[in-house]
């Protein structure tokens, strides 16, 4: 399976295209940074990201697409760029059919360090290892963007199985309700026509 991890961002896009293969091998097909210029407005900027995006789709056909969930940022005006640039990525992934999960920082740094409160070299360290790179990817961005993907690769499968389980569930205590409600009709009907036999006598 073929998967583009994108950390958004205005001022950095990381991408990176991961295919994961057998168990938990995976390798790096492609990654990148798309950068745009403080000075252009937020108009420009987002159309740059989005034709970047749409290039690697183009490209690369990864078979979904994992982005970043927003976390909770001190600065209000840089949240608000992660997220209008993560739209713009699950936009461009929505119109090919794509499915996109949105992953968060934690679930990220847990997924390929085996702890959610890791930092930036770490993650950045345990990605050049796990796929292999000669050299680590720089700047962050890139290597947040190849541990976005390798996150969706060995995450996604457990939260699949995990929703076909709760599915199965569900529908068996929907079942189970039925027959307690039929039931409960049952013997309430039997208990009327008992009834009315007896007030025939």
């Amino acid at each position: 399976m073929r998967v583009l991890g994108v950390d958004p961002g205005l001022t950095r896009c990381g991408l990176g295209v991961v295919d994961g293969g057998t168990g938990r091998s995976v390798s790096c097909v492609a990654v990148d940074v798309v950068r745009t210029p403080v000075e252009a407005s937020l108009a420009e900027r987002l159309l740059a990201v989005s034709d970047r995006v749409e290039e690697w789709l183009d490209a690369y056909r990864p078979a979904a697409v994992a982005v970043e969930r927003v976390f909770s940022q001190h600065n209000v005006r840089t949240a608000m760029g992660t997220a209008q640039a993560g739209g713009v990525v699950a936009l461009a992934a929505a119109r090919r059919g794509l499915p996109v999960v949105f992953h968060t920082p934690s679930e990220v740094k847990a997924a390929v360090t085996g702890s959610g409160r890791a930092d930036k070299a770490q993650v950045t360290g345990m990605v050049t290892r796990l796929l292999g790179l000669a050299e680590k990817p720089r700047p962050a961005d890139a290597a947040d963007a190849l541990a976005l993907a390798i996150c969706h690769l060995w995450r996604e499968p457990m939260r699949v199985r995990l929703a076909e389980a709760e599915a199965r569930a569900a529908e068996l205590a929907r079942t189970h309700k039925a027959r307690l409600a039929a039931a409960a009709r049952n013997a309430n009907s039997a208990a009327r026509t008992v009834n009315t036999r007896r007030a025939g006598r």
